[in-house]
């Protein structure tokens, strides 16, 4: 272990990269998933299931945790790692996003953004300067700095305001964070859909100096081609010696698309949600447990399966918990589903090794194309 941050490009094959980031509580393998822990918790899981599923780091909230239980008290409690007992890396987003979606009668200014919490309609202030403080106190290893999200489609005007926006509150992050012993602090690009605007925020960012460089402002509402769109042409403006994390992405072929375009990092809370509805992620696809045809179905998800939950329980068992609304099929599904996630990771990073991704990608679509229904006699 090293006492510094520091990201290692190991591989490359095409623009699809393998590599490792050294902190000082663990490395983290590079393509990443991370399972998002929004108030301390992967929702269904205990910490110790959700290091089994393969995942070297896990992601909090700025905005969940200083509405409750606040970050002061999660510091007097020894931190964030303590409090959920998850000693691994933990990187927090700084809560911009989640002002704009939940935040009640948002007022956004120069200085930062007032709102009224959805939890009870109490009156908050998040600045720059209040959000690295906040995560800090969480004692997180990878702070984000706090930006504007803007919901897509938007004017370009409009856009280009929020992305001038966060650069200069990008400006006051960094002089917030101070280059914290042991910590990084990521930068994050917007601009929306529009590539003129990305070219320029990255620019900007690269000026300032950060450890790793995000790109936000995407999977809010855009198709996947224009996801992908923005991704070549952001990419090769963000340097190779640093990561590259691309925020709440997505599902397993938007995954697939990105790593292939030159991403390191991803989190979404996609994987534990879909498990809470009754949908598990497999190398069929998506199978669907509310569906009647699995009532009477011996069969395990996948006989074949890395993971010994995903072989050890029936179709049938698991369709009469997901009916019966029972707490245990969405702890088994969330844990199926992280676990796919590590495995497809795994899978790239071992294929870029080796100079296979392409073929990789291929074999894996050809596997959810063919679905998880028995061969007919």
């Amino acid at each position: 272990m090293t006492q510094d941050f520091r990201f290692t490009l190991q591989a490359t094959d095409g623009r699809a990269r393998r590599g490792q980031i050294d902190t000082p509580r663990g490395d983290i393998r590079t393509p990443a998933f991370m399972p998002v822990g929004t108030a301390g918790t992967v929702k269904a899981m205990y910490p110790e299931q959700v290091r089994d599923t393969g995942a070297d780091i896990v992601l909090g909230n700025t905005y969940h945790l200083m509405l409750r239980p606040g970050a002061e008290r999660v510091a007097r409690m020894g931190g964030l790692h303590d409090f959920m007992d998850w000693p691994r890396p933990i990187l927090t987003d700084s809560g911009g996003f989640q002002v704009m979606s939940l935040a009640k009668l948002r007022k956004l200014d120069e200085q930062g953004v007032t709102f009224k919490s959805h939890i009870d309609g109490s009156s908050h202030s998040l600045t720059p300067e209040r959000s690295i403080e906040i995560q800090k106190l969480l004692d997180s290893d990878i702070i984000m700095q706090l930006d504007e999200c803007v919901s897509l489609p938007a004017e370009e005007d409009e856009l280009n305001r929020a992305m001038e926006l966060s650069v200069r509150w990008a400006e006051r992050s960094k002089q917030a964070f101070n280059d914290a012993k042991g910590r990084a602090l990521f930068g994050i690009v917007q601009g929306g859909d529009n590539h003129h605007l990305r070219a320029r925020s990255a620019r900007h960012l690269i000026e300032i100096g950060f450890h790793g460089y995000a790109v936000g402002g995407l999977a809010v509402g855009e198709p996947q081609d224009v996801m992908f769109s923005v991704l070549d042409e952001i990419t090769p403006h963000l340097p190779t010696e640093k990561p590259r994390y691309l925020m709440g992405v997505g599902k397993p072929d938007d995954l697939l698309g990105a790593v292939a375009r030159g991403i390191d990092m991803f989190d979404c809370v996609h994987p534990t949600r879909a498990g809470r509805h009754g949908h598990a992620y497999t190398r069929f696809g998506v199978v669907n447990l509310k569906n009647a045809r699995h009532k009477d179905d011996p069969r395990p998800l996948d006989e074949t399966s890395p993971n010994p939950t995903a072989r050890r329980f029936s179709r049938a068992y698991l369709h009469h918990l997901v009916r019966c609304e029972e707490i245990l099929g969405a702890m088994i599904l969330s844990q199926i589903n992280l676990s796919y996630y590590q495995e497809l990771m795994a899978g790239m990073r071992n294929a870029i090794e080796y100079s296979t991704f392409d073929q990789y990608c291929a074999s894996v679509r050809e596997g959810w194309i063919k679905g998880d229904l028995p061969a007919l006699e």
